[in-house]
């Protein structure tokens, strides 16, 4: 019988960095590669991505890497994965031009992406897939399922149960989801996010009717603030203009490659006419909405630009209205407070949709009641979301009748292990280390740079330098002492000039005792200069010696 295994190298316990990974016999299979946004003491980190370092190990076993919709959340991190693993990625075509876009944009070369079908099946190698249509805030949203001797392994991705769906794009292929109930469901792993949630999810995912009220009130300008890959909630931005008879401003370049992805998938037409081209747009027309849209913080960035009257073409004014229907996710918050505060300090009228008025498009209990009851599975294995949505989606499932015993609830890097059809008792734990990724692209694994930066950001630093004679260690220079962000004191002349007698008096004494190298006489001055600093005023700067040797 086949042997199958299950571990997760993120989304367990956390909100975001999602990415699964499916093994069966020696193959394995990655299901989605995902990022999140860094909490506020990350000095300096734009992006979280899983640890790689497992998929990297095992390389040449990766047979392929679905990317189940296309969302950062679950498709981010996937160029430097390929960068590691340069395994084939199957996405179906509107999510495979987004890879496509960010492969570009990362500079991701020689990469093999696979277009399938919603409600396809297909091969890789000899193992049959069948990848199945879920309705979500983007097109194209599919879940996929694995076939094994022991019956179907499916991971169900991000979902809800809406039958008053009229856009293909977004259709849930509920009756390829049933048969493949009906044929056998060895293992389902599905979505927590929305667990806690009671009912169905639909038709409270919805805004029209929430942002028509903005619409009826006014006739000045109007702003929109969305995320850019929930194409859902701008088709319905879309059409509340076009009912308003309002012209439609996409101020995203990233949203127009979107929007033109959309058409030529014929998912959506933008309707004739509707449309402000960029040359066309000016801050007096009156009859428009401004979607001022972008991915997690730098959409509230970009708005808050704008409030600040630090944008180039956009400018707010009194009059204007700002509905901000992005909803503040973890790791923005701190940035869309001060946006919302500048559009205050501006006078003009602000609509903030939270989670309370609107509902993600997840899961709620009833939309994974209905899931479970169509695939019928033996075990279940709750993924995406905190840890106290993975117990609530657990208990979801004893309510369905799944037994406590075939239900596996786990940390990033815990491995599930089945064989012989049943669960094996195992204690395999990969230890995994988040990946931070700065501007420059960056990885660091260990935290030190973080920790660096802390240091730097509370406690400062103390630059002191030296230049002697490479030959006879002679003095030339200094000591030069710089410090930035450690001492306001009346003495912080005199404890910077003991720094550098401190610096002077190390080198000297260690080419007294012919034991100096520049590397040891760096060291044993920081020790020092570390200790006496804290003495002196309870700080733990950064100590930077710096002795230079010249060739005389």
């Amino acid at each position: 019988m086949d042997k199958i295994r299950f571990l997760a190298l993120g989304g367990l316990d956390e909100d975001g960095k999602n990415m699964s990974v499916i093994e069966i016999n020696d193959e394995i299979y990655v299901v989605d590669a995902g990022l999140k946004y860094p909490q506020t003491d990350q000095l300096g980190v734009e992006i979280v991505i899983p640890d790689l370092s497992y998929l990297k190990k095992n390389k040449k076993r990766v047979k392929a890497i679905f990317i189940t919709h296309g969302h950062d959340d679950v498709m981010g991190a996937l160029p430097y994965l390929v960068k590691e693993v340069n395994a084939p990625v199957y996405a179906t075509p509107l999510i495979a031009l987004m890879i496509e876009d960010l492969f570009k944009e990362n500079k991701v070369k020689n990469a093999h992406i696979h277009k399938i079908k919603r409600n396809s099946r297909f091969k890789i190698g000899e193992r049959r897939f069948v990848a199945f249509g879920l309705t979500h805030s983007i097109p194209d949203t599919f879940g996929i399922a694995i076939d094994t001797d022991q019956g179907y392994v499916v991971h169900s991705s991000e979902f809800i149960i809406d039958f008053d769906v009229r856009n293909q794009g977004f259709m849930c292929d509920v009756a390829n989801i049933s048969e493949l109930g009906k044929k056998g469901v060895f293992l389902l792993t599905a979505e927590s996010v929305a667990s806690k949630r009671q009912g169905f999810t639909s038709p409270n995912h919805r805004i029209t009717k929430r942002i028509e009220r903005v619409f009826e009130e006014t006739n000045e300008r109007i702003l929109v603030t969305l995320y850019e890959q929930n194409i859902y909630r701008l088709i319905e931005v879309i059409e509340t203009a076009q009912k308003f008879k309002r012209k439609v401003f996409f101020y995203g370049e990233k949203q127009r490659r979107l929007m033109k992805h959309l058409e030529r998938l014929n998912y959506y037409h933008m309707p004739k006419g509707l449309e402000i081209k960029p040359e066309q747009f000016n801050n007096d027309i009156k009859d428009v909405v401004v979607i001022v849209s972008d991915i997690g913080p730098s959409v509230f960035n970009k708005m808050g630009r704008i409030a600040m009257g630090e944008d180039q073409l956009v400018e707010v004014n009194e009059n204007d209205h700002v509905i901000v229907a992005s909803p503040v996710v973890p790791g923005t918050e701190a940035v869309a407070g001060a946006m919302i505060n500048e559009l205050y300090k501006d006078g003009v009228k602000v609509m903030s949709l939270n989670y309370k008025d609107v509902m993600p498009m997840h899961a709620s209990v009833e939309d994974l009641k209905m899931m479970i009851a169509l695939l019928k599975p033996k075990y279940y294995v709750p993924v995406k979301g905190e840890y106290q949505n993975l117990v609530a989606n657990a208990s979801v499932a004893v309510d369905m009748g799944i037994s406590a015993g075939n239900i596996v609830i786990l940390d990033n890097g815990q491995v599930a292990e089945f064989d012989e059809g049943r669960l094996k008792a195992t204690s395999e734990i990969l230890k995994l280390e988040d990946m931070l990724i700065d501007g420059k692209d960056h990885l660091d694994t260990s935290g030190l740079v973080l920790r660096d930066r802390q240091t730097l950001a509370t406690d400062g630093s103390i630059i002191v330098g030296m230049v002697i004679n490479n030959k006879t260690k002679e003095i030339l220079g200094g000591p030069d002492v710089q410090s930035r962000g450690v001492i306001y004191l009346k003495d912080a002349d005199n404890i910077m000039k003991e720094v550098g007698v401190i610096l002077e008096q190390t080198i000297l004494k260690l080419v007294e005792k012919h034991k100096y190298d520049n590397v040891t006489a760096r060291n044993e001055a920081r020790d020092v200069i570390a200790k006496y600093i804290y003495k002196q005023t309870g700080k733990r700067p950064m100590i930077l010696p710096v002795i230079i040797e010249i060739h005389i």
